[in-house]
């Protein structure tokens, strides 16, 4: 794989440069320090995103929103200090950092970011709501997650993705696997 390209859109200057340092030994790195300069400069060419949703012109949530909505095929990390509540079910980024987030960790979550992006829809979707569910399990008391609606739809999704997998891999027969792997290795 070739070095990935992983944009860091972060409003506070030390913030980013020490993101930046941490990444650039392994990644091609491109910081941006607004909503507007984020939006300008994302494209076809940037593997992942790590996010801030307090910028200085806008909601990092917007910034989000932009991506998804461009089609772009890059995986997305919040990194924030907002407390994640009920509204990040709804929303489409791949993993949910609060600050302050360590060297090893950032790392850490640009391996998932980058492996997630290797996935299928079916199971980037499947690492996406799993990521929400245990976000939202950390954060808010049992009470709270049983009679959220959202969060019900959430664990739904889930268990549905589960049994389509649980399916796929019950009308995969012994020769199915052996041809598959067979195949990979005369790739």
């Amino acid at each position: 794989m070739s070095e990935a390209t992983v944009l860091v859109v972060e409003d506070e200057p030390d913030i980013a440069a020490l993101y930046a340092g941490f990444l650039e030994e392994r990644y091609d790195v491109t910081v941006a320090e607004t909503a507007a300069e984020a939006k300008d400069v994302v494209d076809e060419r940037v593997d992942a995103v790590l996010l801030d949703r307090r910028l200085p012109d806008g909601s990092g949530d917007d910034v989000l929103e932009h991506i998804r909505a461009k089609g772009l095929d890059c995986r997305v990390a919040m990194v924030t200090a907002v407390e994640p509540d009920f509204d990040i079910i709804g929303m489409g980024f791949d993993l949910y950092l609060t600050k302050p987030v360590s060297r090893a960790n950032l790392l850490a979550a640009l391996e998932t970011l980058l492996t997630r992006d290797e996935y299928d829809d079916l199971l980037q979707e499947a690492a996406s709501l799993a990521t929400k569910r245990a976000v939202l399990k950390a954060q808010k008391p049992a009470a709270q997650l049983d009679g959220n609606e959202a969060f019900a739809e959430l664990v739904d999704r889930l268990e549905e993705i589960d049994a389509d997998m649980d399916a796929i891999a019950e009308s995969l027969s012994t020769d199915d696997y052996r041809a598959m792997f067979r195949d990979i290795g005369e790739a």
